[in-house]
């Protein structure tokens, strides 16, 4: 191979080594200064500011993912899956809203599951209300939406998935879903070690070394993925400020609009970006006009899925598994809504 081709060659593996998330924040930020320099600024400028006025809420996010790693306190969510389907479902909710992962991903874990042979009717309970809250995000979502608006969308999480599990219960009685997996699915790779090898949890994590180390890497994991999500977020939010007139956004999703809740949770299903994400943009929502309803809609149906996570479901459950997903998360996101703006109408 010549010294050119060799070149040519490393060059290449370090472009796909390349975040794409942050490939893509470079290029439009390259675009705002030479097309746009004074919004370019601008948006640097609030971005920035917006940061600095998170990072106390960031530091504890990411304090307590990686203290949930090191203690291996994550895998704690055996316990959701044992025992009668009827509380099972219950508690597949409660730890499902509550608790953190890894980057391996809900799907694979879901995967898991169902392959050991755990009830439909709790792996699609966990499968709703684990995208909506865990730790980390109850402290971002109190820091940027409020600690009533955190409150309320933990318990929006649980209700959503035991809408899903015991929707299922009642389907299956009445002779719905077979097989939930499509043929050759696996068991759920490095996630799914959770559930079949669960380890013990340590709770002091500053007594062994690798626990410490494991503490320090899963901070800098979560410290670059939230950075680069909200800083996304932040420079989206400096454009829709900007570009998006308040007007629209009052006259579409505000109080007064009959199907402002609705249309946001059918908005919100395929277009979501990211929990950590969509908090700032939907804060600046909230400050264009949006109804708090519409807003809660809004980050449900997209916390349970977009359409990533759809195409991905869709390649591991069968279709009636699929669309029970999609259904129980539109109408669970909707009630979710309803019941949040009646709450705060009251």
């Amino acid at each position: 191979m010549t010294a050119i081709a060799l070149q040519i060659r490393n060059a290449a593996r370090q472009w796909r080594a390349l975040d794409p998330v942050w490939l893509a924040l470079a290029v439009m930020l390259a675009a705002l200064i030479v097309f746009l320099p004074a919004q370019g600024m601008a948006s640097l400028r609030f971005v920035a500011d917006n940061l600095l006025r998170a990072a106390p809420v960031l530091a504890g996010a990411i304090a307590l993912a990686a203290y949930a790693k090191a203690s291996n306190a994550d895998h704690l969510i055996v316990r959701a899956f044992q025992g009668h389907a009827a509380p099972m479902v219950l508690f597949a909710a409660l730890v499902g809203a509550l608790s953190p992962f890894c980057s391996c991903g809900v799907i694979p874990l879901i995967a898991a599951l169902l392959a050991i042979g755990v009830p439909l009717s709790a792996v699609m309970a966990f499968w709703l209300a684990s995208p909506l809250m865990d730790p980390a995000m109850f402290v971002v979502t109190g820091g940027v939406l409020g600690v009533e608006f955190a409150v309320a969308k933990t318990l929006a999480a649980i209700g959503v998935g035991l809408l899903g599990g015991y929707g299922v219960m009642a389907l299956q009685g009445a002779g719905a879903f077979g097989d939930p997996l499509r043929a050759g699915i696996g068991n759920g790779g490095c996630a799914g070690g959770r559930i079949r090898q669960p380890k013990p949890v340590h709770w002091s994590v500053w007594r062994e070394e690798v626990r410490r180390r494991t503490f320090a890497k899963e901070a800098l994991s979560t410290l670059a993925f939230l950075g680069k999500w909200l800083t996304v977020a932040f420079l989206l939010e400096s454009l829709m400020v900007k570009y998006i007139p308040a007007s629209a956004i009052a006259g579409l999703l505000g109080g007064d609009s009959a199907l402002a809740i609705p249309l946001s949770a059918a908005i919100g299903l395929p277009a979501y970006l990211n929990g950590y994400a969509a908090l700032p943009l939907v804060k600046g929502l909230f400050d264009q006009g949006m109804s708090p309803g519409a807003g809660m809609a809004f980050l449900v149906a997209g916390g349970v899925s977009s359409i990533p996570a759809m195409i991905a479901v869709y390649a591991l459950a069968r279709l009636p598994v699929f669309v029970a997903y999609l259904g129980f998360a539109f109408a669970g996101s909707i009630i979710a809504g309803y019941a949040y703006q009646f709450y705060v109408a009251g």
